[in-house]
C-alpha cells in the first residue's frame, strides 16, 4: 500500500501543473467469462471447518489473478512545457507507453504505481496499454462468480482512488475530464457504463460523459437481470427532460427483487429534488445495479449507480425500516448527483460537501417526498449516535479535515463525515432558514457547475442568501471538532411553577468548544388522551431559542407548571449529546414507554444510551429499561435500535460477574415478548431476531432448535430462509449445530448468500482447530474475497468464547502491520478492526498501549484504527466498572 499512496501536496502541484481535456478507456474483458480455469481453495485440514468460497478463489489470491487489457488515451495540457509530472495506474504489468507519438519503456518509466511523464509539451497525449488485474477486494474491477448457476459478474468501485486499477489516469478529484469508453465483453453479456451505450460489431461503445472525476466512472458488465422505466418532467421553460431508468441485480435474485418499489423512490426523488434545486439532472439516464461482495453502501457514479445486494435485496421477511433505509440510501446517492457529481470537492478535505450534504439530503428528500415521513426519527436514532460514537473517539476530527493522503481519506468516510456532518447542516438549516438554505445550493450549482470547489465557495453563497456571518459559523462547527453536552437546570418558585429554566453547556476538555445551538426546549407531564392512552407523558409548553455559551437562561419558560420530564433539544434540530436533570431521570426510569410521540422517546433512548457508554448511567438499568419499555415501543426502527443498544450493553458494558444473568434475563424477556406478539407482525419477527441474538443456555437454544425442526411453532412466525439462519448461528456457537448441520443447510441455501451465512456460522463454532483455521484463512492466505474475508472475521469471537479466542490476542498485534503492508487497504481495514483483541478485558487493552507506544512510526492510518479500537474497549472497561458498583 505506501508505494500507492498519493499526498495532497502531490496532487496539488499536479493540478497546478496539468489540466485534462478527455479521456478514451478501451476495456477487453471477455477473460472474464472463462470459468475453465477456475480452482477452490483446497479443503481446511479434517476438523477445522471447510469454508466454501466463489469458484475463482484459488490460493494466492491476488497474485493468480486473471487479467484483462485496459488501453487509455489521455489528451491534457501541461502550464509548464518541459515539466514532468506522473500518471497512476497499479496493473501487474504494462505492455506499451507512448507520450505524444515517443514510445517509452514500460520498465523505465512504470513503477507498479506510477508512470513517469518527464519533458511535456504544452499539449499532450498519453497513451498507456496495460494488463490490469480482476479484483477479489471489491477495489478496481471486482469479479464475482455466483455459485447457484456459475454466472460471472463484473462492476466496478473505485472510491477513492481505485480508478487506477482499471485504467491510466490522474487519480485526483479536480482533474475532471470527459470519458468515453468503449468494452470487448463475453458473448450474450450486457454492458453499462456512465453514458448510455450500444453494441456495435461485438463492441460496447458508450457516450461521452459531462466532466467528471475518475472515482465516479464505471463499468457494470454480466448476464445481469435487468428491467427498465422512465422519468419524464416538464422543466421551468417548457421543455421536456426525459430520464431512461433501469435497475439491475444478478439473475439468480431476480425472484427477490422489486424493482417496482425502488423506480418509485426513484422519481419521487427526482421529482423532490428538481422541485428543489433548480437544476435539472445532468447525466441523461439513471441505471441502479445491485452488485455482490461490494465493500460500501452504496456509490453515486452518476448514470449507473451501484449498490450492495445483500443488505438492500430481500431474500426473506424484512421490517418497513428496512425498505426505508433503502430507500434513505437510493436518495442519498441521488443527492450526490448535484452535490458531489456536478460539483465536486477540491481535495478530500472537503469530503463533507459530498457526503455531509448528501446524508442531510437523503433525509429531507425522504420525509419530504416519499411515505417515509418519520425519517428524521430514524436519523435521530442512528445515524446521530454513529456521529456521536465518532465524536467521542480520540481521532475525531472537524467536518471539514486535514487529509494529508489517500490512506487518511479511505478512513475519514466515517460518522463525522456523514451523520455529524449531516447533523450540522439540519442545525444549519435551523439557523439560517430553509429558504436561505435551498437558494444557497441552487447558486453554488449554477455557479460551480462541473467544477470543483472548497469550503470558502460554499459559505459565500450561504453569506449572501442568508444574511448570517457563515464564517463565525463554520469555525465552531465546521472546523473544531468535539462534541458538547446540553443539560436542563430547573429551579421552582415558592408556587411550584418554573422560576428559572436554564440549559448548560459542557465540552471535553479535549475539545473545549462551545457551540451556537438552535434548539427546542420541551416540557412534559403526565395527562389523560382521550381515544389514545391514559396517564400519557405529553409536551405541553415549549420554546425554540438560541442557546449559547456556557449557561443559557430560557426565559420564555418562566412561570410554566413544573415539569416532570425536560428535552432540551425536543425537535432534535441541533447536534448534542442531551442530558436530564435529576426529576426528568427519575421519570423516564419510572414511564420512559409513556412518551406518547415517538421523536422525543427516541432522543430519550438515544440519550440513555450515551449515558450508559459514558459510564454515567450502569448497563444492567439500562437492560432493565429495555425489559420494562422496549414492548412499548410501536416504531419498528426504534424497536431494532433499542435491541441493537440492549445486545451491545450485553457484550461490552455489563460486569462480567452479571454478564450470564443479564443474557438469561434479556433472552427470557425476548422469548416472552415474541410469544405474546401479534401472529405475523413485525414486532414478532423484530423480537425473534433480538431472541436469537441473546439465546445462550440450554432451554433457550432449544427453543431455536424446535423452530428449526417444527418441534416449536409460534403462531405467524414464517421461519424463512434469512431466519433460520439467524437461529443456526447461536447454535453454532454453542456447539450444537456441527459441521454435518452446516452443510446440509447450505444444501437447501445453495447460494452466495447462504455460503456467507454458513462461513460466519462455521467460524463461530467453540473449537480450538476451528479458530485456528479462521485465522489462517483471513491473515495468512489471500484464497477468500473481500466478503468472505469479513464474515469469517464476524463469526470468529464470540463473546462468550473469549478464553478461546485469547491466543490470537498477542498473535494479532504481532501480524497487522505486515497486514496493512501487504494487502489491500480495504482488506487491511477489515483486519485491523474486526480481529482487534475487544475480549481480552485490561489485558487486551495494555496490549494495545504497548504496541501504540512502540510502533509511533507505524503508518498513520494504521495506528488511527489501533487507536480506535482501544479506546472502544476501555470505554468498555469504564462501564463496566459503573455496572460493577451499582451491584
Amino acid at each position: 500500500m505506501p508505494g500507492e499512496n498519493l499526498s495532497r501536496d502531490e496532487a496539488r502541484e499536479r493540478a497546478a501543473l496539468l489540466s485534462v481535456d478527455a479521456y478514451e478507456v478501451a476495456l477487453d474483458l471477455r477473460s472474464a467469462g472463462d470459468t475453465s480455469q477456475a480452482r477452490k481453495t483446497p479443503p481446511l485440514p479434517e476438523g477445522r471447518g471447510r469454508h466454501p468460497q466463489g469458484k475463482d478463489e484459488a490460493p494466492g489470491g491476488d497474485e493468480d489473478a486473471r487479467t484483462f487489457r485496459s488501453v487509455t488515451t489521455i489528451r491534457f495540457r501541461c502550464a509548464e512545457p518541459g515539466a514532468t509530472s506522473f500518471a497512476d495506474l497499479i496493473a501487474p504489468s504494462v505492455t506499451a507507453v507512448s507520450l505524444n507519438g515517443r514510445d517509452l519503456d514500460p520498465r523505465a518509466v512504470f513503477d507498479g504505481s506510477r508512470i513517469a511523464l518527464e519533458d511535456l509539451a504544452a499539449d499532450n497525449e498519453l497513451v498507456v496499454d496495460a494488463q490490469c488485474a480482476y479484483s477479489r477486494t471489491g477495489e478496481g474491477m471486482h469479479r464475482f462468480v455466483d455459485p447457484e448457476d456459475d454466472e460471472v459478474y463484473l462492476y466496478t468501485q473505485y472510491e477513492p482512488a481505485d480508478a487506477r486499477r482499471v485504467f491510466a489516469n490522474f487519480e485526483q478529484p479536480d482533474l475532471k475530464a470527459p470519458f468515453r469508453f468503449e468494452v470487448r465483453a463475453p458473448e450474450g453479456w450486457t454492458v453499462w457504463s456512465n453514458g448510455a451505450g450500444e453494441l456495435v460489431d461485438s463492441v460496447w461503445r458508450f457516450a461521452e460523459t459531462k466532466p467528471i472525476s475518475t472515482y465516479i466512472t464505471t463499468v457494470v458488465a454480466g448476464p445481469y437481470h435487468y428491467v427498465t422505466d422512465s422519468y419524464t418532467r416538464t422543466l421551468d421553460d417548457g421543455s421536456t427532460l426525459e430520464v431512461p431508468l433501469g435497475a439491475g441485480c444478478r439473475k439468480s435474485l431476480a425472484r427477490h427483487f422489486d424493482a417496482d418499489d425502488i423506480f418509485l423512490v426513484t422519481k419521487q426523488g427526482l421529482d423532490f429534488f428538481h422541485d428543489h434545486v433548480d437544476y435539472p439532472y445532468p447525466f441523461g439516464k439513471y441505471d441502479q445495479f445491485f452488485v455482490p461482495e461490494y465493500n460500501l453502501g452504496a456509490m453515486e457514479n452518476p448514470g449507473c449507480l451501484t449498490f450492495r445486494e445483500q443488505s438492500f435485496i430481500f431474500r426473506g421477511r424484512v421490517t418497513q425500516t428496512s425498505y426505508e433505509h433503502r430507500s434513505e440510501v437510493v436518495l442519498h446517492e441521488m443527492a450526490h448527483m448535484w452535490f458531489g457529481n456536478l460539483v465536486t470537492m477540491q481535495w478530500w478535505d472537503d469530503l463533507w460537501l459530498k457526503e455531509s450534504f448528501a446524508d442531510f439530503m437523503g433525509y429531507f428528500s425522504l420525509v419530504g417526498g416519499t411515505r417515509y415521513t418519520d425519517g428524521w426519527i430514524t436519523f435521530a436514532n442512528r445515524r446521530k449516535v454513529w456521529a456521536y460514537r465518532a465524536d467521542q473517539l480520540p481521532s475525531t476530527h472537524p467536518i471539514t479535515a486535514d487529509i494529508h493522503d489517500l490512506q487518511d481519506a479511505k478512513l475519514n468516510f466515517d460518522g463525522i463525515t456523514y451523520a455529524k456532518g449531516a447533523s450540522v447542516l439540519k442545525q444549519l438549516v435551523a439557523y439560517a432558514g430553509q429558504d436561505a438554505f435551498l437558494e444557497g445550493a441552487r447558486r453554488y450549482f449554477k455557479r460551480h457547475a462541473y467544477g470543483n470547489t472548497r469550503l470558502e465557495d460554499l459559505l459565500a453563497v450561504l453569506e449572501e442568501t442568508s444574511g448570517r456571518d457563515m464564517r463565525a459559523w463554520s469555525r465552531l462547527w465546521l472546523q473544531t471538532p468535539g462534541l458538547v453536552s446540553l443539560t436542563p437546570q430547573v429551579v421552582l418558585d415558592a408556587t411550584g411553577r418554573i422560576g428559572e429554566l436554564a440549559v448548560v453547556q459542557e465540552a471535553p476538555e479535549a475539545h473545549p468548544t462551545l457551540r451556537p445551538h438552535r434548539v427546542v426546549i420541551g416540557l412534559y407531564r403526565r395527562a389523560d388522551v382521550d381515544g389514545v392512552e391514559p396517564n400519557a407523558l405529553v409536551r405541553y409548553a415549549s420554546a425554540e431559542i438560541d442557546v449559547d455559551g456556557a449557561r443559557t437562561v430560557v426565559p420564555e419558560l418562566a412561570g410554566a407548571d413544573a415539569p416532570e420530564l425536560i428535552i432540551v433539544n425536543d425537535d432534535d434540530l441541533t447536534y448534542a449529546k442531551i442530558r436530564f436533570d435529576e426529576t426528568s431521570l427519575a421519570t423516564l426510569r419510572d414511564g420512559l414507554g409513556d412518551i406518547l410521540e415517538p421523536l422525543p422517546r427516541a432522543l430519550c433512548w438515544s440519550a440513555l444510551w450515551n449515558m450508559t457508554r459514558d459510564a454515567q448511567l450502569p448497563a444492567r438499568e439500562f437492560i432493565d429499561l429495555v425489559l420494562r419499555f422496549a414492548n412499548r415501543e410501536d416504531h419498528i426502527g426504534m424497536l431494532q435500535m433499542v435491541h441493537s443498544w440492549a445486545h451491545s450493553a450485553l457484550v461490552h458494558y455489563v460486569a462480567p460477574d452479571w454478564r450470564e444473568e443479564a443474557g438469561r434475563l434479556l433472552a427470557q424477556g425476548a422469548l416472552a415478548e415474541l410469544r405474546q406478539a401479534a401472529p405475523g407482525s413485525e414486532q414478532q419477527l423484530v423480537w425473534a431476531r433480538f431472541f436469537a441474538s441473546v439465546a445462550g443456555e440450554k432451554t433457550e437454544l432449544d427453543v431455536l432448535q424446535g423452530l428449526l425442526d417444527g418441534g416449536v411453532v409460534i403462531d405467524g412466525l414464517d421461519v424463512d430462509q434469512e431466519l433460520r439462519w439467524a437461529f443456526l448461528h447461536p447454535l453454532a456457537v454453542h456447539g450444537i449445530a456441527d459441521e454435518g448441520v452446516l452443510t446440509a443447510e447450505l444444501a437447501r441455501d445453495d447460494t452466495a448468500s447462504g455460503k456467507l451465512h454458513q462461513v460466519r456460522c462455521l467460524a463461530a463454532r467453540p473449537s480450538a482447530d476451528v479458530k485456528a483455521a479462521a485465522w489462517q484463512s483471513v491473515v495468512e492466505s489471500r484464497a477468500l474475497s473481500n466478503a468472505m474475508v469479513g464474515t469469517v472475521i464476524s463469526g470468529f469471537a464470540p463473546a462468550s468464547q473469549q478464553e478461546l479466542v485469547a491466543p490470537y490476542a498477542s498473535q494479532y498485534f504481532e501480524v497487522i502491520e505486515r497486514v496493512w503492508r501487504e494487502r489491500s487497504i480495504q482488506i487491511g481495514m477489515d483486519v485491523v478492526r474486526g480481529l482487534f483483541p475487544m475480549l481480552q478485558g485490561q489485558e487486551g487493552l495494555e496490549m494495545a498501549d504497548t504496541w501504540l507506544e512502540s510502533h509511533r512510526d507505524a503508518p498513520p492510518a494504521l495506528r488511527r484504527l489501533v487507536l480506535e479500537a482501544r479506546d472502544d474497549l476501555g470505554r468498555a472497561l469504564r462501564g463496566q466498572s459503573c455496572d460493577a458498583r451499582a451491584d
